[in-house]
C-alpha cells in the first residue's frame, strides 16, 4: 500500500470521526459510498473539503469526473497524484 493512500484512509477516518475503523479496515480498491465503505454525501462533502484542506487540491463537486475520483482510495490517490504533478 503506498503512503498516500495510507493517509487518505487515516484522513477518512478522521475527517468523519469513524472511531471503530482503522486504516486496515479500509481496503484501497473498495468502493467510499454505497455497498462499500457505506459513505453518504455528507460524508462526501466532509471528505472533499478535507482533502481540500490537506493537499491544497479544488475539488468541483458538479463534475461527473469528481465521482469516479472518489470511487475509492486507489482512484482518489490517483486523482491527487495527479492534480498535485498537474
Amino acid at each position: 500500500m503506498s503512503d498516500l493512500a495510507t493517509e487518505i484512509k487515516q484522513l477518512i477516518i478522521e475527517s468523519l470521526d469513524l472511531e471503530d475503523m482503522t486504516v486496515a479496515d479500509i481496503e484501497s480498491d473498495e468502493p467510499l459510498f454505497g455497498d462499500g465503505l457505506g459513505l453518504d454525501s455528507i460524508d462526501a462533502l466532509e471528505l472533499g473539503l478535507a482533502i481540500k484542506n490537506q493537499y491544497q487540491i479544488t475539488i468541483d463537486a458538479e463534475s461527473e469526473d469528481t465521482k469516479k475520483h472518489f470511487a475509492s482510495v486507489s482512484a482518489l490517490a490517483a486523482f491527487i497524484t495527479a492534480s498535485k504533478e498537474g
